[in-house]
């Protein structure tokens, strides 16, 4: 029997323990190719780079990297013509992200791009990450058993899963919604030693979580990691009567 084949990506970069572990995991199983950054892209969402070029090394067999975003390295192992993957894979997974993906952190999440980008081009997806203080071979272990699973299912359309470990090593699991993450946003307005301004973006206190029955910041904060369905489809159904409104005024209004 042919084994299965996955896609591995992460957006730690091909050289991260946490990719390493997962690859260990799944190959137990499959057939893992990892197609991973070159270097660390954490919230570099979905960015593809179509305004440069990119270089595409083999490291060791079966792995592969890539200088660019964690969209780059997926579309490159699903399109690069047989050149990192000799057929169609199974699945596409992500992680283990060093870092957790929690609620609104999956619009800006590399590690779930990564996922949502195999999703899109008709794969199974399913990104996977864990608290800083999670013991990752446990996590290897239980998200490459959560893998296997989505395989066996064999979903009939492009289903993507986010899924995140608190911290420990025995978990329960449960199907969770996103949540609300709240950061201390800010910018930092520094001077180089020339005198140039620079600054930093991100968060620059203690992060917490807005109460959202069944989400995944309430699984967390319980010690219970969440899986959590993403959909591709960003249709704001709720606000369509809103946009027909815009759309009639639109219509009325001169040109000019």
């Amino acid at each position: 029997m042919i084994r299965p084949l996955i896609l591995l990506s992460n957006d730690d970069g091909y050289q991260s323990l946490g990719i390493s572990l997962m690859r260990a995991a799944l190959a137990k199983s499959t057939d893992v190719v990892v197609c991973a950054p070159e270097s660390e892209q954490s919230a570099a969402s979905h960015a593809l780079s179509l305004h440069r070029p990119l270089r595409l090394w083999q490291k060791t067999p079966g792995v592969w990297s890539v200088d660019g975003t964690p969209a780059d390295c997926v579309y490159v192992g699903l399109n690069g013509g047989g050149r990192v993957l000799s057929r169609r894979p199974d699945l596409v997974v992500s992680g283990i992200n060093h870092g957790l993906n929690l609620g609104d952190d999956v619009f800006y999440s590399g590690t779930v791009a990564a996922a949502r980008e195999g999703a899109l081009k008709g794969v199974p997806s399913i990104a996977f990450s864990a608290a800083y203080d999670a013991d990752l071979e446990a996590v290897a272990v239980a998200a490459a058993r959560v893998a296997f699973h989505l395989l066996q299912q064999r979903p009939k359309r492009p289903v993507l899963f986010n899924v995140n470990f608190p911290k420990g090593k025995n978990w329960s699991f449960r199907a969770t919604r996103l949540g609300a993450r709240v950061y201390q946003d800010g910018v930092d307005y520094r001077k180089d030693p020339r005198g140039r301004e620079y600054l930093w973006i991100g968060t620059s206190g203690p992060i917490t979580h807005r109460a959202v029955a069944g989400s995944d910041t309430e699984a967390f904060d319980q010690g219970v990691v969440g899986i959590t369905p993403l959909v591709l489809d960003l249709w704001g159904r709720a606000d369509q009567s809103e946009a027909e409104a815009l759309a009639s005024v639109a219509a009325l209004a001169p040109n000019g």
